[in-house]
């Protein structure tokens, strides 16, 4: 069985929902086509995150991470109040716990303010009059981070897509593509085929295989870290009221564990971020096949190499309820090992280099019929929106 389409659009997160948005609101007539191999939206890195609408305090001044996180944060915010989804805009107060991390706060200041972003020193003082649970040398607020459930977020982007005509494939994987001068053809697992004038593929866990697929020329390999977290009980609901962030060390590649308020009551704390042995492998699953392809990566190494200490600190954390404790109470130590509940985990689909780095901005690669979203770490979900602006804008200028 064949089938045609203008569009096709590979991954039903929130950043192809939002590209198969975009296209349908500039391309109103074309027949569309969203192929998800899972049975239905946001089952991954959409499904499995914090659920912060970033303010974008951390990222290089003039990336697109931060270019895109300042517009997402309002265009996210808006598109929720529009649509009627729950969200909230509960602040986050990013606490230094010694005089070293009270330093790396100015600077972290400097760059909010390069990007645009509204933020306010505050003394020890200050933040425990904020936060009374928590402990803390200096603090920089941030007013404009919020919450928001984006599974919720995504299958309502699902449901306007659908009732504006497009085509919604479920349960279906991609087993196959090819490329031609008039379009792009995919082979599904199901038998059946699709052609496409154009492709858009956010594939996330997948991107580097999917790009390969399609004969893309890609340098990287998607290396899955598993980021657990922890339900909090036994504590009042009210024990923050606020997003609760550590200072970043500059010497690890990942932000650190941090207490986040959930849409539906109470917090969790997390996450961690230790090597995955499966890129879906949520329940600790290992798969031969993804295993060999971060082992057998030179850049893994590399990284490795890079980071080891913090490696071994991230893997004590995740062998250790204990040690992932004594992160939390570095900054609330009224938190206890009882008050620590397995919540669901996530797996960050993270690009690195041959060179051992990790690709800490957005990338895409393009080919004559398709652009594939190969990268797109935290703030990709605040960010969708523009996010697929920028893809149908290089989609239609090289068609």
């Amino acid at each position: 069985m064949s089938a045609t389409a203008d569009f096709v659009v590979v991954g039903a997160g929130i950043v192809g929902l939002a590209t198969a948005l975009e296209v349908q609101r500039r391309e109103p007539g074309a027949r569309i086509v969203v192929i998800e191999k899972e049975a239905e939206p946001a089952l991954h890195q959409t499904g499995r995150n914090s659920g912060v609408i970033h303010a974008g305090v951390y990222y290089t001044p003039g990336s697109a991470r931060a270019r895109f996180c300042r517009e997402g944060k309002t265009e996210m915010a808006e598109f929720c109040t529009a649509e009627g989804i729950a969200w909230e805009r509960c602040g986050k107060l990013i606490v230094a716990v010694d005089a070293p991390e009270a330093e790396r706060l100015g600077a972290l200041a400097r760059r909010a303010a390069e990007n645009g972003v509204e933020v306010e020193p505050l003394t020890g003082a200050e933040a425990r009059a904020l936060e009374p649970a928590i402990m803390a040398e200096a603090a920089l607020w941030s007013p404009t981070t919020g919450i928001v459930d984006y599974g919720a977020v995504a299958r309502r982007m699902a449901r306007i897509l659908a009732d504006r005509g497009a085509v919604l494939r479920f349960g279906v994987a991609v087993a196959g593509a090819r490329e031609g001068a008039a379009g792009v053809t995919l082979d599904l697992a199901d038998g059946s085929r699709l052609e496409a004038g154009r492709a858009v593929v956010c594939a996330g866990l997948q991107a580097d295989r999917m790009a390969r697929a399609f004969g893309a020329e890609v340098d990287f390999r998607i290396i899955p870290f598993r980021g657990e977290y922890f339900r909090i009980r036994n504590q009042p609901p009210d024990l923050v009221r606020r997003l609760i962030y550590p200072v970043p060390d500059p010497a690890r590649p990942f932000l650190g564990v941090h207490l986040t308020r959930k849409l539906d009551g109470g917090l969790t704390v997390g996450p961690n971020a230790v090597l995955a042995a499966a890129r879906e492998g949520y329940g600790r699953e290992v798969s031969g096949r993804d295993l060999a392809d971060s082992l057998g990566y030179g850049g893994f190494w590399r990284l490795l190499a890079r980071h080891g200490r913090a490696a071994l600190d991230e893997a004590r954390g995740s062998l250790s309820k204990a040690a992932y404790l004594a992160k939390v109470r570095r900054y609330c130590p009224q938190i206890g090992l009882d008050d620590l509940v397995p919540y669901r985990p996530g797996i960050r689909a993270q690009a690195v280099g041959r060179d051992g780095r990790i690709l800490d901005d957005f990338l895409f690669v393009a080919t004559p019929r398709s652009l594939h979203v190969c990268n797109a770490p935290s703030p990709a979900a605040t960010a969708a929106l523009p996010i697929a602006r920028h893809v149908v804008d290089r989609l239609l200028a090289e068609a």
